[in-house]
């Protein structure tokens, strides 16, 4: 078990630009701290300046040439040692990555495995970026395409999967052959740093993988997505919420670039009257308070089918009020720890307003957990960190607040219908998209979930939450922009595709108007020739 210290960590940490590990002269400086634990200081950190990302972006395009001239199986294989090495140190890293932002020990191991799942998978890619040959309508020309390197890529990162999610960006950004500034999530700087170096061990060549450090807003995320102005990015790939999206989405498009936006959702699980109750309580209770409701696909609405909603109501009831809560550093039998900071929960918290505005029931939570006011489920020292309780909610209907807006946090809504297509209707009437679930065993009302649901993702008897390195991540409407995560779709977001139109004929050859289309013949009559054999034949 990892041993917190009593006293602050006083080593601080500089941004990686160029192979070097940068600490700039008079920068403001902040410290990284344990989330379950706020007197636990790990490390500090510079705040990045506007010109601190603008050098990192310039040491990326400098090493752009090289990194893209190496052959993509060469890029592989550099992918495949990355692999390795995070293996090599996925307990390490589980633990410093639960210690900082107090994810349970076995999804930090998951969070890790996730990334040396999709290191294995894409140094294979390495051997297969795939062009096409086409043939020409021209005597003596060759058609062909191939997949060419975007440049530059920003990449913003939230902190509820520190290792997981940025392996989903840069590890096919690299592959493919862009160079890379990463501005992490100030939530989890130290388990980045690490994650960066093991890159660097790895034999990423200096100037291809750039860290760094600081803010979102008026800080080092809006300078490097704003590099897109001054033309030293290429490509922005962003997680985190749908407001900064849609403003990333902006400064995109006015520079006529394709972002990646991964964004927030208000995902639907849908239990049918059919359901094994029991299977869809825990799929629930996993999907609305596993990592304390910090997923971008948790739960926010159960949406119960009538005739099941009272035992699955009880049932769900008596399961949340078993949950054990704390400090996942110190009690490893925990299902969810503490917010990842205080503003997360400051934003939780705030959901108990639109509740009670909009006339739902509280069936269970009492807000922030304190000494005075803590479910029997809990550990350890509850002013260490800011813990919430589980919370459930029923009598909550589409267009109510509390029904569309992300939570964020340990909390769920009932939302009883009846049948079929009440269900479907109220799952699609957020304005988000991103993952579903739906538990039933009529193979009907399966397929026309799938059919009819506007997400992009889906689980049928399972919950909303969980991803693999080969399938595709992401959503519709106000989850993201139609780009994807993982596997081989996530190609298309890093790679323009290149034709190439190659005459060896010695002369001008115009398509389309020198082209010697055959000229048909006089018509064929299938008539005529039934009439002709049938005056032969005496038919």
């Amino acid at each position: 078990m990892t041993q917190t210290s009593s006293q602050p960590t006083c080593q601080t940490y500089g941004h990686l630009i160029g192979g070097q590990d940068v600490q700039p002269q008079g920068a403001v400086l902040f410290q990284s701290r344990s989330s379950g634990d706020l007197s636990d200081v790990l490390g500090t950190f510079p705040e990045a300046s506007r010109a601190d990302v603008r050098r990192a972006c310039e040491a990326a395009r400098a090493a752009f040439p090289r990194w893209k001239a190496t052959p993509a199986p060469v890029r592989g294989e550099i992918i495949g040692h990355i692999g390795r090495a995070i293996a090599r140190e996925k307990e390490a890293l589980s633990r410093l990555l639960s210690r900082e932002m107090s994810k349970t020990l076995k999804e930090a191991r998951g969070d890790v495995q996730e990334a040396v799942d999709t290191c294995a998978f894409f140094q294979s890619e390495g051997r297969r970026l795939y062009g096409q040959t086409v043939p020409s309508e021209m005597p003596s020309k060759e058609l062909k395409t191939y997949r060419r390197p975007l440049g530059v890529v920003g990449i913003v990162t939230a902190g509820n999967f520190p290792v997981a999610v940025p392996s989903w960006k840069i590890i096919p950004a690299l592959l493919t052959g862009n160079v890379v500034v990463w501005k992490p999530s100030e939530d989890a700087p130290l388990t980045s740093y690490a994650f960066a170096r093991l890159l660097e061990e790895a034999g990423v060549p200096d100037g291809v993988l750039n860290v760094v450090f600081g803010g979102g807003k008026d800080a080092a995320g809006q300078f490097l997505v704003e590099m897109l102005d001054e033309r030293l990015l290429q490509k922005i790939a962003f997680t985190g919420s749908t407001a900064v999206g849609r403003w990333i989405g902006e400064v995109a498009g006015r520079n006529l670039t394709h972002p990646t936006l991964e964004l927030g959702g208000k995902n639907p699980l849908v239990v049918m009257r059919d359901a094994d109750i029991d299977n869809a309580v825990q799929g629930a209770l996993w999907a609305a308070y596993g990592t304390g409701g910090q997923r971008c696909t948790s739960a926010g609405n159960l949406i119960v089918d009538a005739p099941v909603y009272s035992e699955f109501r009880d049932k769900l009831l008596a399961a949340i009020q078993s949950i054990r809560i704390g400090n996942p550093v110190k009690h490893e039998d925990v299902l969810y720890g503490p917010f990842i900071n205080e503003r997360f929960f400051r934003s939780w918290e705030a959901h108990y307003a639109w509740g009670e505005e909009d006339g739902a029931t509280l069936l269970y939570g009492q807000g922030r957990i304190t000494p005075g006011n803590r479910p029997a489920g809990f550990q350890g020292d509850p002013e260490a960190a800011f813990y919430g309780w589980p919370t459930l909610w029923e009598g909550v209907r589409p267009g109510m607040r509390l029904f569309q807006n992300e939570v964020f946090g340990p909390t769920v809504n009932l939302v009883k219908v009846d049948g079929f297509d009440e269900a479907i209707a109220a799952a699609n009437a957020v304005d988000y998209g991103l993952s579903s679930a739906i538990y039933t065993n009529d193979r009907s009302w399966a397929h026309r979930f799938q059919e009819e649901i506007e997400a992009g993702m889906t689980s049928i008897n399972n919950s909303t939450t969980g991803a693999e390195a080969h399938m595709p991540f992401g959503g519709t409407k106000g989850s993201g922009n139609g780009t994807r995560e993982s596997g081989i779709w996530v190609l298309e977001s890093y790679t323009y595709w290149q034709g190439v139109n190659d005459d060896i004929s010695g002369r001008l050859q115009l398509a389309q108007m020198d082209t010697a289309y055959a000229q048909p013949r006089e018509a064929f009559s299938v008539g005529r020739l039934l009439s002709g054999r049938s005056e032969v034949d005496g038919i």
